[in-house]
Order: structure tokens, then sequence, then C-alpha cells
């Protein structure tokens, strides 16, 4: 039998994302019977609150699990409009909400229904790899906004001005609290964006997937200031419930029927047992608050003693589960690194190449989403390695 060699797409040929690399060399490591602290991914250490895991055992032992509607359960798009008015005092028609199979397909639908092929859609650097790589392998072109000090690493609405006034844009999107760095956006800077890309007619995606994981100020959606803004959310960070892969979209009312369509050919509908496990998290929120104490008293600990063991330099971590470290006093190679630091001090942590191909080999992102004895044994193990190491 003659075969013939298959060439892959030119859209599949997209940046790994990194930290997904490193967590399977993390397995195959613990494979081979070595300990690794994980601290390479953003996943909640605690699992699923009992009450999201009761009512999917109920709903699997009822028998019948099918299809849903295309934009998922009324019931549980009623429930997240309830969640926007408790939370935020914001109405949210719940006609308006889509559920997705996790964020991941929420940016995926967005950017089908609001761009085509081309269009120039602005993100921040650092920032989370799985945007420039969706963009691209979509055929839309990705413009680097990228942050310093000066800002508290954050996008501004006059940076976004100033690059649409060079070439326009058709989309922006950004994630307060940030991922990798943990910075958040205060509210008036984020009116300003909602204002300006209004004004513009610029579509802004706003990733609020780590609502909820703050730890000074609260963050606000920007639905309190456009209602023109596309939400991205899941039930991942906050919710703990990162495999049962479940998101959700709030969509201006013109956007429905075209996320409807691409839902329908794309995905059918999200599965139902994550769906009804995501209704009943929202009974969880006790539970949940202690979750985020863990992750307090880890984020303490790690601002207390990374600068005792040489790692003093981060990004302010307002939010979500990550210290973004500099690291240029030890290496030019993150990527050299954080392999080194797996293999020899059984730590697995994600440099940050991932996140900022401009600068990011000079950085690596901690998670601190683990339990809090991984935390302060990962350190342990940092420190030990670091007083040992000779880096070139």
């Amino acid at each position: 039998m003659t075969s013939h060699p298959i060439t892959p797409s030119l859209r599949s040929a997209i940046a790994p994302f990194i930290a997904m690399d490193v967590m399977a060399a993390a397995a195959e490591q613990e494979r081979a019977g070595g300990s690794v602290i994980h601290m390479e991914v953003g996943e909640p250490g605690a699992p699923a609150p009992a009450a999201a895991r009761d009512a999917a055992i109920a709903a699997l032992a009822a028998g019948r699990i099918g299809y849903t509607e295309a934009l998922g359960r009324a019931s549980l798009r009623a429930r997240i409009a309830r969640y926007y008015e408790e939370t935020y005092q914001v109405e949210v028609p719940a006609s308006r909400i889509v559920i997705t199979t996790g964020s991941s397909a929420g940016f995926l639908l967005s950017f089908l229904a609001l761009f085509d092929a081309g269009a120039r859609v602005a993100i921040s650097a650092p920032g989370y790899p799985a945007y420039r790589n969706i963009l691209d392998a979509l055929g839309l072109t990705c413009v680097t906004i990228s942050t310093d000090a000066s800002t508290r690493h954050v996008v501004t609405a006059r940076m976004i001005e100033e690059v649409h006034a060079q070439e326009k844009l058709s989309g922006v999107l950004l994630m307060s609290p940030a991922n990798p760095t943990g910075t958040m956006m205060s509210r008036e800077a984020l009116r300003e964006i909602c204002e300006t890309c209004d004004r513009l007619g610029i579509a802004f995606i706003s990733d609020e997937i780590y609502h909820g994981l703050t730890y000074e100020e609260t963050a606000q959606t920007a639905l309190a200031f456009s209602q023109s803004a596309i939400i991205v959310n899941s039930f991942s960070k906050y919710f703990c419930m990162t495999g049962w892969r479940i998101g959700w979209l709030v969509v201006p009312e013109e956007l429905v029927r075209p996320v409807e369509r691409l839902q329908q050919s794309l995905a059918i509908s999200v599965p139902y047992l994550s769906q009804v496990a995501a209704e009943a998290v929202f009974d969880s929120l006790v539970e949940l608050q202690a979750v985020k104490a863990s992750y307090a008293r880890n984020r303490a600990y790690l601002m207390q003693h990374l600068p005792q063991i040489g790692l003093g330099s981060f990004h302010p971590v307002d939010g979500a589960f990550y210290v973004y470290v500099d690291i240029a006093h030890l290496t030019d190679d993150a990527s050299s690194f954080c392999k080194r630091l797996l293999k020899e001090a059984g730590v697995a942590a994600t440099p940050g190449l991932d996140f900022d191909r401009g600068r990011g080999a000079h950085f690596m992102r901690l998670s601190f989403a683990g339990r809090e004895e991984d935390i302060v044994e990962g350190v342990r193990r940092m420190a030990v390695w670091l007083g040992a190491i000779k880096m070139p």
C-alpha cells in the first residue's frame, strides 16, 4: 500500500502553549518516579465544590444525558444573569448569555462572530498565549501592546488610541486581573477603555475569568460601562471547575444569533452534565471563599519568601493566582532555566516566553493555586537549588 506525505495547514503552525508542554514534561518526570511541585499551570488545587459534584451525580443517575439548546440551558443562563445583578449590580438579560465549552470556546466564538480574516486585534504583552495562537489560526492580525511599570503593567485607553491612530483596530482583548502578571486595571481605567472603544468603533472583549480572585480591590465588569462589550468568563478558576470545560459569554443582542449559529455547527451544545454542575456551583460561595482564602495565604507566603531566596522582582499581584518573576539577574534564557528547575529541583514553572515573545526570556511565572504545603515545599526546593546552581 502506498501513501503520500500529509502537509499540515499553515493555520496549524501556531506557537506551542508552553505551559501545557511544561505540564507534560512534569507528568513524564512523575511517571519516571520523580517528585514534582506543580507551579506551572493555573489550575485550582481544590476540587469542584460538593454541590456541583452532587448535582452531576444526580443527573447521571437520572439516566439520559443529551444535547441542550446551542446557547445553553435556560436555567443556567438565568442563574448567570442573576449572578451579575448580585455581584456587580448590573442587569444582564439572560438572552444575551451564551454557555461555552470553557473560555477557550468563548474566544473562538467571539473572534469568528466579530472579525473577518485579516482584522487587526490588539492584546497586551505579557499576556495569555492562547489569545495570539487562536488569532493566528483564524487568519487575524495580532497587534501587541507592550506594558511596563509606568502603568502598573496594564494597557490604558491612551495606548489603544495611539495604536488605532497608526492603523485601525477592529478589536481589543484584555484581561483583568491578568495572566501571567496578576495585575488589575482600576475601575476608572476600565471605564476609559470601554468609552474609548465605543467612541472609536472598536470591539472590546473583556476577559474576566479571574474575577472573584482579587485580594485588595474588587474587580468590576466591563458591562458596568458599556453594553457593547463582549464578556468572556469561565467556571474554571474561581469556581474550581477546570476539567468540566464550561464557561460563558455575554454578548450584545446583535451577536446572539450569529454566535448561536456558530455554536450549532462547531459544538452543537456544551456538555449537559457540566451545565448542571455549573448551575449548582452558585450555591457554594462559602466553600469557594475558603478556597480563595488559601490562595491569599499562598500569595502572602510567596511575596514574603521569594525576595529572601533572590526572586524579589515581580509584577504587582493584585489578583488571579500567579507571580510573574523577573529572573534577568540569573539568566537570559528562561526556557533553559525552567527546564533545569524542573529536572534538578522538581519544581515546574512556566518560562515567560509563553506570555511575551519580546521580553519573556527574562521572566518565569509561578502559580500559587496549589495546596499551601506544596507552595512552601516549592519555595524550599527553589531556595536550595538557587543556592547551588551557577547559571551560564
